[in-house]
Order: structure tokens, then C-alpha cells, then sequence
């Protein structure tokens, strides 16, 4: 089964930028004979500070996201904070994704399923893998049609995530489709001086360990020039080395 493929900027800074982005998406699709689905956020609602970039906001994002997604033939995924906006979201995401730290919110599960959309949920950092099945309970009883999940490491102490591939087994147990989300896996969580760290060298490697446990799917958070990204840059992958790291996971 050829693996799932995630991509694009944390945040959504510019159009200028999604275009750049989904423009070499769609160049690894052709080559590679891979479906690669275009990710980014019109909102970052759990930035570490205040001051920092949130998005566009749901209106202008989503029509930036619809941009994308017409011009270049591109599923689209963006994830949601609050119940309400997942109606409006649907209406051009094709994956609608509940951050971690949110995946027990049920009014925003049960929002996403009722949109007839694949809904991905990241498993929190505070979860083992098998305690995914509630959240997949809640999703199923609200009528979604396909439900993913996703592994993206664990608090390891302040600061610092571990990941336990043995998650990967255990969520399969649960789902057919489960990710690993190699970038936010390398994350140092507000480890920065009031923002997020990470070390974008172990990304590739934690891909390949994702795949020695059965992951199904990969996303990655890609820029051109990560260390002046808006959001996530030190964990980033460089737009430039996307192609060379999934070609390692076929």
C-alpha cells in the first residue's frame, strides 16, 4: 500500500508561500507516483506566547487553502481549535486534524465527524497509544466515515518529547491509517525563550523508525527557509530535502 503523505507550512504566512510550497508538492507527486496531501494552519491558536504569529484567521486562510487546492489539484488538510469552525472549514479541508492537545475535547470530535470528512486526531502528549480509542469512539458515534490517528511523541519531562514507537502498533489496533508526524515529534515545547525549539536532523530518522512499526502515513512540515519561518522553524524540514526523505520511505 503506498504510504499516506502530509506536507506544507506549520502556518499560513502568505499565499506567495503555499504556492511556492505546493508547487514542489505537486513536482515529488509526478515524479514519485505519491499522493501528498497539502497541510497549513489559518489559525494557531496554542502558540506559546501571545505576541506570537497566529495566521490569517479562519475566513481569509480557508480561501487561501481553496486556492491551493483548485490550482493545483491538492486534498487539503487544516486542523481546528473550536467546534464552530469546523462546518466552515470542511467546506474546502478534505481532512479536518484535532491537535493533540485537544483530542478529548468532544464538542470539537463530534463537530469534525458530523462534516463527513476524514478526521485526524494527534494523539496527545499525555496519552498512551491505546487511550486513542476513546477519542475514535466519539468520532465513530458522531457518524464519521474514516478516522485517523496520529503519533507526534510524548512529554519527557519540561521541554523535551520522547517518542514510543509502540504507540504505532497499538493505534493500528484501533485504525487502519495511522501517521507519524515527524517534525512536531523533534519539538523542544516552549524550550525556546517563549516559543517552541526542535532539532530537524532526527526528522528523517524518525520516519524511518515510523515505518519499522507499521506506520500507514507521514507528515511533514515543510518551508523554504525554516529558521525564519513564523511558527514550528527549528523543526521544519527544508522544503528542498522533502523529496530525498520520502524517497528513502518508499
Amino acid at each position: 500500500m503506498t504510504p499516506i503523505f502530509i506536507a506544507g507550512p506549520c502556518v499560513i504566512e502568505s499565499q506567495e508561500l503555499l504556492d511556492t510550497v505546493a508547487t514542489e508538492l505537486c513536482r515529488i507527486r509526478d515524479r514519485l507516483g505519491v499522493d501528498i496531501i497539502f497541510k497549513s494552519s489559518f489559525d494557531k491558536a496554542n502558540r506559546t506566547s501571545l505576541s506570537s504569529f497566529r495566521g490569517p484567521g479562519l475566513e481569509t486562510g480557508i480561501e487561501m487553502l481553496r486556492r491551493v487546492k483548485e490550482r493545483f489539484s491538492l486534498r487539503v488538510l487544516t486542523d481546528i481549535h473550536e467546534a464552530w469552525q469546523a462546518k466552515r472549514a470542511a467546506e474546502v479541508a478534505d481532512v479536518l486534524q484535532i491537535p493533540a492537545f485537544l483530542c478529548r475535547q468532544t464538542d470539537l470530535i463530534v463537530a469534525a465527524a458530523k462534516t463527513s470528512r476524514v478526521v485526524n486526531i494527534k494523539k496527545a502528549q499525555f496519552l498512551s497509544g491505546s487511550d486513542m480509542l476513546y477519542p475514535v469512539q466519539k468520532a465513530r458515534a458522531a457518524g464519521a466515515r474514516e478516522v485517523w490517528l496520529t503519533e507526534r511523541g510524548n512529554s519527557f519531562g519540561y521541554n523535551n518529547l520522547v517518542v514510543d514507537f509502540r504507540n504505532i502498533p497499538d493505534m493500528l489496533n484501533i485504525v487502519p491509517n495511522v501517521i507519524m508526524d515527524c517534525t512536531h515529534s523533534v519539538q523542544r515545547p516552549g524550550a525556546a525563550g517563549g516559543k517552541t525549539g526542535g532539532d530537524r536532523k532526527f526528522v528523517p530518522m524518525m520516519a524511518k523508525a515510523a515505518k519499522a512499526f507499521g506506520a500507514t502515513g507521514y507528515f511533514f512540515e515543510v518551508h523554504p527557509d525554516p529558521d525564519n519561518a513564523k511558527s514550528d522553524g527549528p523543526n521544519m524540514l527544508y522544503l528542498k530535502d522533502l523529496e530525498q526523505t520520502i524517497r528513502g520511505l518508499l
